[in-house]
């Protein structure tokens, strides 16, 4: 299982040679100018919420790869009513696709597309593959409900939002990571922006201090499992 981080919240997984993509924002984020969005490939496209800051690159990218959208009912509705290729989800729910195992798990958030309208209620996902299984927690605060996920799933590597006032930040990160039970780490959702911006040294030392291994990408940067 390959994992490249394509800035913000924005992330391209392989597995077993099919490509996902996760929230892409890519074509506005300044810090990711470098990234050639007609090179990204793209066989599902995971949505956790609406915001414009995870999705706006959605259809361009769908046009191109002509990739399956996946997402809660009403996202991936949204999508398909625009004539794009969708697999709807909810809280709960899990599916069998050709890269392995999806499910669909709480987070604590917001969700609206950016002309206002309703964007269903935010997720995070799990995904079992290729022997690999990963946690993408989407935007959303430490929750009790992440203590369900290791009941049925031992994760190799969590990848947690870190960037604070609109997400966790670095201690509720760190709580997060004891809840899912997953000591390896890929921080995501910083510095985009000056809401967001953290001091990297000082949050891979806290997580160092617990015990556990904070991986920050460069923007286009890959790690495998």
């Amino acid at each position: 299982m390959k994992i490249t981080y394509y800035g913000h919240a924005s992330l391209g997984i392989e597995v077993n040679g099919v490509h996902i993509l996760v929230d892409p924002f890519i074509t506005a984020n300044t810090k990711a100018s470098h990234i050639d969005l007609d090179t990204i490939k793209a066989d599902y496209i995971l949505l956790t919420h609406a915001h414009q800051d995870h999705i706006l690159d959605v259809e361009a990218i769908a046009k191109r790869t002509n990739a399956v959208i996946v997402s809660n009912y009403e996202i991936a509705s949204h999508f398909g009513n625009k004539g794009f290729e969708y697999h709807p989800m909810n809280h709960g729910g899990q599916w069998d696709f050709e890269f392995g195992n999806l499910k669909y798990v709480n987070a604590i958030h917001t969700s609206s597309f950016p002309d206002g309208n309703y964007g269903g209620q935010p997720g995070g996902f799990v995904i079992e593959g290729e022997h690999k299984n990963i946690y993408i927690a989407g935007d959303t605060a430490l929750t009790m409900d992440m203590k369900l996920i290791p009941m049925q799933t031992k994760l190799d590597l969590a990848i947690l939002p870190i960037g604070d006032n609109f997400t966790m930040g670095i201690e509720d990160a760190i709580i997060a990571s004891d809840f899912v039970e997953c000591d390896k780490i890929l921080g995501y959702h910083y510095d985009t922006f000056g809401y967001i911006e953290i001091n990297h040294e000082e949050a891979k030392r806290k997580f160092f201090d617990k015990d556990k291994d904070l991986m920050l990408l460069e923007i286009g940067e890959s790690l495998e499992l």
